[in-house]
């Protein structure tokens, strides 16, 4: 049951559409679907080994609806090949094209869809800042980029108001994702229909104006500024964008892509401002849940910061460590000059993102090599997840090789003549997790919370 005060919102913006409208948020169940990370597997070699029904999504080339409760626990979603997320949440990147190299603010991140979304539009050569600022939701975004093996993201915990003062200027786009009152996840929240209230709606609206505030400041002159939430409230979504606008004039509103329009109803006139070309994702128009979007680009035609307005706070690694880290990538990669590229942040050792380390709030930087004991290094998992095809030696198993199966559950499984040392486990050719082969049989490293029961 929706709540009265909502309904009767609901009745008086949609008109003679709220009866499609309530009975879709009703009486029909949530949809389901999945992005395929192309960071780690190409939607077209995905598709001729997937045996997941599922059916293209209209306004993106990556994304599927699948009937399917929970995929959890396949073997795709344990290498990252495969996202979980609504189609509804998907569509907001779909707005504009984002560039290979482009850097990239994602402020209200967790758990991390969007931004893997922008990690795998830029590329390696980008650079994704993805921030939450709940410390057990960014624990939550830290192991999201570790499963889809994303190696150019810096991972902070910090405030808007921060970010603004690190990053002037900085930044090709930022997402802000806000907070809200979670109207368009009814169907898929408990807790939003039950925190649900008009108060929550007014306490939300004032916390995204906050943000965007903060958020603006860190968009380089002729960059993007890409605002969304997953409420229906006007308060919470075409009032910040008419507010934002008259106190920046500076930024102006864009078109969206034409697909995604498609699928999309056009904002509403607020104060008399035209707000057509921001979008509604309704679920009675498109399976998914709700949806607000407004693309904002900022005027002029000047350079972007050169560098945050910090100093890096990332240290060479102790020099004790380099005989282990140069023997390690010399036999794992084939190139031990690799070790000269590895940092140290607070006595971890880093593959480091191209940008500059801030001093403190700091969650996860880069790709975590390991941790050297006894002149060793011992690789960590991420480095697996994020580098796998670069081992010298690896194991690529089927989705019908018992020996994927027993992996995941945290079994020892034979290689076969593969030599000893370090090695890649892969699913179908995309990297998994590591394993260390001694007499043809791999010690099985992959991390014991992740495993299948």
């Amino acid at each position: 049951m929706l709540p009265s005060a909502f309904a009767k919102r609901m009745e008086g913006l949609l008109g003679a559409d709220y009866p499609a409208f309530y009975r879709e948020m009703t009486e029909m169940p949530a949809r389901h679907a999945f992005r395929v990370n192309t960071i780690k597997c190409r939607v077209e070699d995905f598709s001729a080994i997937s045996h997941i029904p599922a059916r293209s999504i209209p306004y993106t080339s990556d994304g599927f609806y699948h009937e399917e409760e929970k995929i959890g626990t396949h073997p795709f979603h344990h290498a990252g090949m495969v996202y979980s997320q609504d189609p509804g949440a998907m569509a907001t990147l779909n707005a504009l094209t984002v560039a290979p190299g482009w850097r990239v603010l994602d402020v209200c991140a967790s758990p991390g869809g969007k931004s893997a979304q922008l990690a795998a539009a830029i590329g390696s050569e980008g650079l994704l800042v993805s921030n939450e600022y709940v410390p057990a939701r960014c624990k939550l975004l830290v192991g999201n980029v570790e499963r889809l093996g994303i190696p150019n993201a810096l991972v902070l915990n910090t405030d808007s108001e921060t970010l603004g003062a690190w990053y002037p200027g900085f930044f090709d786009l930022v997402l802000v994702d806000a907070p809200c009152s979670g109207e368009g996840m009814f169907r898929k929240s408990e807790e939003a229909l039950a925190d649900w209230s008009e108060e929550t709606v007014r306490h939300c609206a004032a916390r995204q104006t906050e943000i965007l505030e903060n958020a603006a400041k860190t968009v380089a002159p002729g960059g993007y500024l890409l605002y969304s939430t997953c409420t229906f409230a006007i308060e919470e979504n075409e009032a910040q964008v008419a507010a934002f606008l008259e106190k920046h004039p500076d930024f102006h509103l864009c078109p969206v892509a034409e697909a995604l329009c498609r699928h999309t109803a056009p904002g509403i006139t607020y104060s008399g401002l035209d707000l057509s070309c921001t979008r509604r994702f309704y679920p009675h128009i498109a399976p998914g849940e709700g949806q607000y979007l407004a693309l904002l680009q900022r005027d002029g035609q000047g350079e972007r910061a050169e560098a945050p307005a910090y100093r890096d706070t990332s240290e060479a690694p102790p020099k004790s460590a380099m005989p282990a880290l140069r023997s390690f990538f010399a036999d794992a990669w084939g190139d031990g000059k690799v070790a000269d590229a590895v940092r140290a942040l607070r006595g971890n050792l880093i593959l480091p993102p191209p940008v500059a380390l801030p001093p403190h709030n700091v969650f996860a930087a880069g790709v975590l090599v390991g941790e050297v004991r006894k002149d060793l290094l011992f690789p960590h998992h991420q480095l697996f997840s994020a580098y796998g095809r670069r081992f010298a030696r690896n194991l690529s198993l089927s989705l019908n090789d018992k020996r994927l199966s027993d992996y995941l559950h945290g079994e020892v499984i034979p290689t076969g003549e593969l030599g000893g040392g370090y090695c890649a486990i892969m699913v179908e050719g995309c990297p998994l997790g590591g394993g260390k082969v001694s007499g043809g049989m791999a010690k099985n490293l992959y991390p014991k919370g992740l495993r299948n029961k």
